[in-house]
């Protein structure tokens, strides 16, 4: 069976591309144009996947992906952004966007990202299914079987790569991971991006944990090599 991707994007010269760029990859491809149909075209499709842009009519990339993470719903998202400013990717991670490449993009960029999301998610899902147990981190509990995080009353839902750093992290409690580790694990030996990108998922998840950003006690910066986990 093929793994279906929804794209949700109102362009229609580049929504024609993504489509044809992903059926060349032997990808089961749905498109929506509207973002406030997208959560129909999510329930009606039920993709492994979904590329969404950013600047959609009806409801915006962000406003969608924030309703999607409130309704409960891990499915990885790759957004896509006209705009190179930090504070526009900080803000579709924050709201639950698992990674994002700018307009213009490669192709090749873009495959190599959907492919590593979806390793991600294929292991991040293999943990669930062997039986992967709660863990706590400080005050957080982590639950890899809901993708959800608590801190007393305060309940969080995490990414995909949230999460599969969490594991990973928890996996090696005090052990310095370097970012090229951390990059190859969870985002997969074929991404193309920056550290940045790892480095704002990783702000993401001290504000989760409830972990002061500016002095910081479980997830520890190493400077000049990448993080470690303090329990």
């Amino acid at each position: 069976m093929k793994i279906k991707i929804l794209v949700v994007e109102d362009d229609p010269h580049i929504l024609l591309g993504l489509e044809e760029i992903l059926k060349s990859e032997d990808f089961d491809v749905a498109v929506c144009n509207r973002g406030d149909h997208a959560l129909e075209a999510v329930s009606k499709h039920r993709p492994a996947l979904i590329v969404l842009d950013v600047m959609l009519p009806g409801l915006s990339g962000y406003d969608f992906c924030k309703q999607l993470r409130a309704k409960k719903v891990g499915t990885p998202v790759l957004m896509l952004t006209a705009k190179g400013q930090e504070i526009d990717k900080v803000v579709g991670l924050d709201l639950g966007a698992d990674d994002y490449v700018t307009k213009p993009f490669g192709v090749r960029e873009l495959l190599a990202r959907i492919q590593a999301l979806l390793r991600r998610t294929t292991k991040a899902t293999s943990s669930v299914a062997a039986g992967e147990a709660s863990f706590r981190i400080g005050a957080a509990t982590i639950d890899p079987k809901t993708f959800q995080i608590k801190r007393g009353k305060t309940s969080n839902e995490l990414t995909a790569k949230e999460l599969g750093l969490l594991l990973l992290f928890f996996a090696h409690p005090a052990e310095v991971l370097s970012r090229d580790r951390l990059l190859n694990e969870i985002w997969g030996y074929n991404y193309y991006g920056t550290t940045r990108t790892l480095d704002q998922v990783i702000v993401q998840l001290r504000k989760k944990l409830g972990d002061n950003s500016g002095e910081p006690k479980h997830l520890l910066t190493v400077h000049g090599v990448g993080y470690k986990l303090v329990l």
